[in-house]
């Protein structure tokens, strides 16, 4: 058990010590993160724009073509209709004729909706053409200042996590769901001593049968009033030895 404790507060020292590398970045990876999926979300819309634009112009000329062969057919049912020889040959002709007017008249109406459709995806598509550029200039500035930060502190963030990944290979996996259930719940902070007989984390008293058990390192005790994990000095005094 001892073993498992000090194991858990190098792993917390570790983790401390790569939350000041991040800290030290500042605002840039939020902040290229946050560019990055705006600059995904107008490209994604410019594509949808574009793809509404030229279906629209597809089934604008679908349609165009349908009136022509529409038209066509009026003029050989007028045709027909000098050549037929019943009252009722004739009328049927003339509801062809009359069907296929109704069909050119709904097409035009599409053609229209398709055409306003069509001019509005443009103009839309058009517009946000300048704002994706702006935005990838603006990106690229972006990472290229996170570019140089990183390698700032690239030497000692992959000394960093290779400690760390060295510890968690031999940490106990429950103990290590549970470090990692409380590190977020507590802003990065899991782990800590009891310093004269209070938790590190919240500075409330810790009870003194806990503390007599602390000292023991027999089993993970955790704060009653925070919920950290509690660690004796001993342990760390003897978790440096670990990294």
């Amino acid at each position: 058990m001892e073993n498992r404790l000090r194991l858990l507060y190098a792993l917390q020292k570790i983790d401390l010590n790569l939350d000041e590398v991040q800290e030290l970045k500042g605002d840039l990876p939020h902040v290229v993160a946050n560019l990055e999926q705006q600059l995904q979300k107008k490209e994604d819309r410019k594509r949808g724009l574009e793809e509404t634009l030229s279906k629209s112009i597809v089934s604008r000329d679908q349609a165009d073509l349908e009136i022509l062969s529409l038209k066509e057919h009026i003029e050989k049912y007028k045709t027909q209709q000098f050549e037929v020889k019943t009252n009722r040959q004739y009328d049927a002709l003339a509801r062809e004729a009359d069907h296929a007017q109704e069909k050119i008249a709904k097409l035009t109406r599409d053609i229209e909706s398709l055409e306003g459709k069509a001019s509005v995806a443009k103009a839309d598509a058009e517009k946000l053409g300048p704002e994706i550029e702006e935005l990838r200039k603006e990106l690229d500035e972006r990472m290229s200042e996170l570019a140089l930060v990183n390698k700032e502190h690239e030497e000692e963030e992959t000394k960093l996590r290779h400690e760390r990944e060295k510890i968690v290979v031999r940490l106990d996996k429950a103990d290590l769901r549970q470090y990692e259930r409380v590190r977020k719940a507590k802003a990065g902070k899991a782990v800590v001593p009891v310093k004269r007989n209070a938790c590190g984390g919240c500075f409330n008293r810790i009870p003194p049968q806990t503390v007599l058990e602390l000292r023991k390192n027999t089993k993970i005790l955790v704060c009653e009033h925070c919920g950290r994990m509690l660690v004796s000095d001993e342990i760390v005094e003897s978790a440096c030895a670990l990294q």
